[in-house]
């Protein structure tokens, strides 16, 4: 827990706890909720982590997070590696299933997540601004967050009123507190 913290908060005491030698964002918990940042910035580098959520459960791994005051969200300047259990109501949307670039792309190449009981592997690889997304060891998005293609996707989205959104290739990472109860395992980064 030394390496994260809460976005825009200085204290790690929150939800997220140590539990199982998982980490583990507790929906039960009084503690402060919000979601968890590295305390380092990123660029290029090849991220790999184990994920399992909760009956209907929803969350997501942000890239190049800008925390700033005057951000009050992670997701209002990073995009977002999308978590979803298969009996939550988004999975019928294609925009919205695991391992997306998040109401951008669908998956590229079709992949179940594994029963709730069990662990998901994903992998993220940023390198020269070209974001790639990996669940169970298949493709499933890539983007050049520096193409005239990412640009126009991001004017004509929700994001469109952010003006950091999706506009910078190094940054914070983030995990998303949400209310069913996310676990997180085996969290490893490279820089390359």
């Amino acid at each position: 827990m030394s390496q994260w913290h809460i976005y825009n908060q200085d204290s790690n005491h929150s939800a997220w706890v140590i539990r199982n030698e998982e980490l583990y964002c507790d929906p039960e918990s009084n503690a402060q909720k919000g979601d968890l940042m590295s305390n380092k910035e990123y660029s290029d580098y090849e991220l790999r982590f184990e994920w399992k959520l909760e009956k209907e459960g929803n969350s997501g791994v942000f890239v190049n997070v800008q925390e700033k005051e005057d951000i009050p969200q992670t997701w209002q300047s990073g995009p977002e590696y999308q978590l979803l259990e298969d009996s939550h109501a988004d999975m019928v949307n294609p925009l919205k299933r695991p391992g997306c670039l998040y109401t951008f792309t669908p998956q590229m190449n079709f992949v179940k997540t594994h029963h709730r009981s069990e662990w998901n592997q994903s992998k993220i690889i940023q390198k020269g601004g070209i974001l790639s997304f990996y669940l169970n060891d298949i493709q499933t998005a890539e983007m050049d967050l520096n193409s005239k293609r990412w640009k126009d996707m991001v004017k004509t989205s929700n994001f469109k009123d952010y003006p950091e959104f999706g506009k910078h290739s190094k940054g914070k990472i983030a995990l998303q507190d949400w209310s069913r109860g996310v676990s997180f395992r085996n969290i490893k980064i490279k820089e390359l």
